[in-house]
């Protein structure tokens, strides 16, 4: 049976006519199994020549196609703590509804009249301001009658001027004829003295003639006196003139410079007056953020600072919202090598996490339990993961997403990109080459026209 003895014992001995051989060395042993070959053959060649669609798979979540839409929390520009409660979590709210109420925890802010009493200082600078500007206009009125004053009263020194300078001349003429006076007193009292001294007169004549020179000589150092006296008036009458002018110019800076202290006070305190303004503002505004209120309808996910008389700083996340209404979209991530293939408005299909799927890579056609999407969005700069983000949003075309998808739910995403036989996608992934590398049609007919 082992073939070890010298003497084979299937040379001398035929064992296929035995029973057992007959049922084992029969020449249709391999009949079945080679026709199962070659039927397995001719269908393994057939499949190769089957369309293929390439496609780009990459894994990602759901989420909302405009930013406003996704789920955010709600925080407190201003420090505080927690006074009340008006919600509890998951229930749903509409924009404007109160969620909690917050107080003060600094001293600064606890009187509870503070925008009452910060106004009252408001309007109490307000009226000061009224008064200096009324005051303003006192030194206005004053500086102007000043003004009017020193006219007139230069107007009356010029016309004092005036007089003394015609007096003056008045004297003046007046002195010459008492020197012409005193002249013919003295001619008179010397041809007088002459006749008398030759005796053709009396000495009362010469007496006369004497008396009338000595009256004359009398008038004319009368004349000369108020001469001086009349240029002494001129000479007060310009100094007058200038005392008023510097009497007048130190009234009217005094005046200017009140009025200029006024104005200096009324600014500063219409500078007070609008800091209390923005206060007030500012406290009145500060008064509304002690309700938290709804942006927008929605249900509250989470309260990130539960209890009450918890405190809290400005910035820190009080309590989550998520919209009510939204427009799912869904983000997902393509390899660096695979962005060239993705073009704004491609169809993708997409399979959520939770939802039963039969899904045909090659033959999306033929999948079960995808939905379709569109890209609106490729990002141009990569994201931590190494990858490129895509956003893709429900295809028009196709049949609705579920209504229950919720956004952050996993998503598995395909790319339908070349149609090409199976054999050539075998070919392409044993050489590692990338799928091909095509255009959309939209794409090369803009480029043409």
């Amino acid at each position: 049976m082992l073939n070890i003895s010298h003497n084979q014992l299937n040379k001398t001995v035929d064992i296929t006519k035995s029973k057992s051989g007959k049922r084992v060395f029969h020449g249709k042993y391999y009949k079945y199994f080679n026709r199962f070959l070659g039927v397995f053959a001719i269908f393994g060649i057939i499949i190769l020549f089957l369309p293929w669609t390439q496609n780009i798979t990459g894994r990602g979540e759901v989420t909302t196609l405009t930013p406003d839409q996704r789920p955010q929390t709600i925080q407190s520009p201003i420090p505080g703590s927690i006074k009340k409660w008006f919600v509890i979590e998951g229930e749903y709210v509409k924009k404007g509804d109160t969620l909690l109420q917050i107080e003060e925890i600094k001293s600064e802010y606890f009187d509870p009249n503070l925008v009452q009493r910060t106004s009252q200082q408001r309007d109490a600078k307000a009226f000061a301001v009224k008064s200096y500007e009324q005051k303003v206009k006192a030194q206005d009125v004053r500086i102007g009658a000043l003004r009017n004053e020193r006219m007139l009263k230069l107007e009356q020194a010029q016309n004092k001027l005036i007089q003394s300078r015609l007096k003056v001349e008045a004297d003046s003429i007046d002195l010459e004829a008492a020197k012409i006076n005193l002249t013919i007193a003295q001619t008179k009292y010397n041809r007088a003295d002459s006749l008398f001294q030759d005796g053709f007169t009396a000495l009362k004549k010469v007496e006369d003639a004497r008396v009338k020179l000595q009256e004359t000589q009398a008038k004319r150092i009368s004349q000369e006196a108020k001469l001086l006296a009349s240029k002494n008036e001129v000479i007060n009458s310009q100094v007058e003139i200038s005392r008023v002018r510097a009497e007048y110019a130190d009234k009217i800076s005094k005046a200017e410079s009140d009025k200029f202290s006024a104005q200096s006070s009324q600014f500063n305190s219409e500078a007070q007056v609008q800091k209390l303004e923005n206060e007030v503002s500012n406290y009145t505004i500060r008064n509304s953020l002690m309700f938290m209120t709804a942006p927008y309808d929605g249900y509250i996910q989470t309260a990130l600072r539960g209890g009450v008389g918890q405190t809290f700083k400005e910035g820190e996340e009080l309590v989550g919202i998520i919209p009510a209404e939204v427009d799912l979209a869904v983000e997902t991530f393509v390899e660096p090598i695979d962005l060239p293939l993705i073009h704004k408005g491609e169809k993708v299909r997409i399979q959520f996490d939770g939802w039963p799927a039969i899904v045909f890579s090659g033959w999306p056609n033929v999948s079960y339990g995808t939905y379709g999407g569109e890209v609106v969005a490729v990002e141009r700069f990569i994201s931590p993961n190494g990858r490129f983000r895509v956003l893709l949003k429900p295809d028009p075309e196709d049949h609705p997403w579920p209504k229950d998808v919720r956004a952050g739910s996993g998503a598995f995403t395909m790319a339908l990109l070349d149609d090409v036989p199976i054999w050539f996608e075998l070919w392409r992934q044993l050489n590692g080459f990338p799928p091909n590398y095509y255009q959309p049609i939209e794409d090369s007919k803009t480029k043409k026209k």
